[in-house]
């Protein structure tokens, strides 16, 4: 297990040799709070965003408001991305695990006051507008602080393993979510959804505590100072792989991030209402359940770049059929296979970090993947809503898989890093916590 000052957990004797099973993570209890924690927070967080883009969709009047609503509210969320950074670099000064518990808190609340408001019947739509970017800001700020914490409950040559279990047991989460979602929605109501949805997020912020590993930083807690966050600015950008990774993320997310706009699609596309917003919700975290789990199968695949860059890809061509498909049922297949090939390069890109880091730079890192990754969905929700708004949603997601394919091709030529990354899992890595950028 990991020492007091954060040094890499140790796998026992008896271990050493056996083989990595798809369930092998969870013989080290702190890696299963730490995935209790997280599993927790995600299915709070589906339930409060699905409910909160579900009644804005419901009680606006046109179509085409609802998009640009939607679209505004991925807008407004931008306010968080400043502190991303911040987080990342909070992630190495601070201790970790209360860093997850305070920054959990804020949903805990968020949710308790939206139970409120809900059942006094004064619930707004500038409600959610002030509540999501808030809760938004202290995620960002908590948020890199679990992937740095990963190489504390985990051996090196395990981390892809905890990695895609993390991955695919956050796709499968996110199938229930929106079935309980829709079970809820249209049983109870807004109200009992949001209560639920608190009671799960104090699970989320309580977990963490209980975690055995040390959440303190190397060498002792220190200041979040400007040169820590150059420091950790200098390594990404000096990597050879990590820009490309990011970039890659921001380009194609920008013009094709659809998941919070379930409930107008389905509307734009299929004519249906918040049982298709179900559907279509499931549907795609089913497809991320199975990509995910197919990662578990990819440890002898040594171009673990190619792996991104091939799935990335495939995503591109899905959303010329996504937007192009008027059919429900096909459209359920098409948007889990999009499901399906995200969730393989989104995890394949979550290990390259955490295997090309080191500890003490790991928070500042997983940050800039967050920074991307958040940035890109916020922006993307607020495009992919407006631009459907005008030209509606089949042609906006034709219009995304062009532009993807334009981004994973500059990557692959122009960021060869990417392309050439190799990575085989070795059994002496269970002793060797270094990590350097390859």
């Amino acid at each position: 297990m990991a020492d007091n000052n954060g040094n890499a957990v140790t796998e026992p004797a008896s271990r050493a040799n056996s083989p990595i099973r798809p369930w092998s993570s969870f013989f080290f209890r702190d890696f299963s709070l730490l995935w209790g924690s997280g599993i927790t927070m995600m299915i709070a967080m589906r339930l409060r965003l699905i409910t909160s883009g579900q009644w804005i969709t419901e009680n606006t009047a046109d179509l085409g408001d609802a998009f640009a609503l939607l679209g505004l509210l991925g807008g407004v969320q931008l306010v968080q991305m400043p502190f991303v950074i911040y987080g990342g670099a909070l992630a190495d000064v601070f201790d970790r695990k209360k860093l997850m518990a305070l920054t959990q808190a804020a949903s805990f609340i968020s949710l308790i006051i939206l139970t409120l408001l809900s059942l006094t019947d004064t619930l707004a739509i500038w409600h959610i507008f002030v509540i999501t970017p808030l809760v938004g800001i202290f995620n960002m700020l908590g948020n890199s602080a679990r992937p740095a914490m990963l190489p504390r409950v985990l051996p090196r040559r395990y981390l892809t393993n905890g990695v895609t279990i993390q991955t695919a047991s956050f796709q499968v989460a996110s199938i229930g979510a929106p079935l309980a979602w829709g079970a809820l929605y249209l049983g109870p109501g807004v109200t009992v959804t949001f209560l639920v949805a608190a009671i799960i997020a104090g699970v989320s912020f309580l977990s963490p505590m209980l975690i055995g590993a040390s959440g303190e930083p190397e060498g002792g807690s220190r200041k979040v100072t400007l040169e820590s966050l150059k420091e950790g600015f200098q390594f990404v950008r000096s990597h050879r792989i990590l820009p490309g990774l990011y970039l890659l993320d921001i380009g194609v997310t920008i013009v094709s991030f659809y998941r919070e706009l379930f409930p107008v699609f389905a509307e734009g596309l299929y004519d249906r209402g918040a049982e298709a917003t179900a559907g279509l919700n499931s549907a795609n975290a089913f497809g991320g359940a199975i990509g995910s789990f197919v990662v578990f199968f990819t440890g002898r695949w040594k171009y673990k770049g190619r792996i991104v860059l091939v799935a990335t890809l495939l995503y591109a061509l899905l959303l010329f059929a996504f937007g192009l498909n008027p059919i429900f049922w096909v459209g359920l297949l098409i948007v889990g296979s999009l499901g399906l090939v995200d969730a393989i390069g989104m995890t394949m890109r979550q290990a390259v970090v955490q295997l090309t880091t080191p500890d003490a730079l790991l928070g500042r890192a997983s940050s800039a993947h967050s920074f991307a990754a958040m940035g890109a969905n916020q922006i993307g929700q607020s495009y992919v809503g407006l631009i459907s708004a005008v030209i509606g949603a089949s042609a906006t997601m034709v219009l995304g898989g062009a532009v993807s394919l334009v981004v994973v091709g500059l990557v692959w030529w122009l960021i060869p890093g990417v392309r050439q990354y190799r990575y085989e899992e070795k059994p002496e890595d269970a002793e060797d916590p270094a990590r350097a950028p390859p």
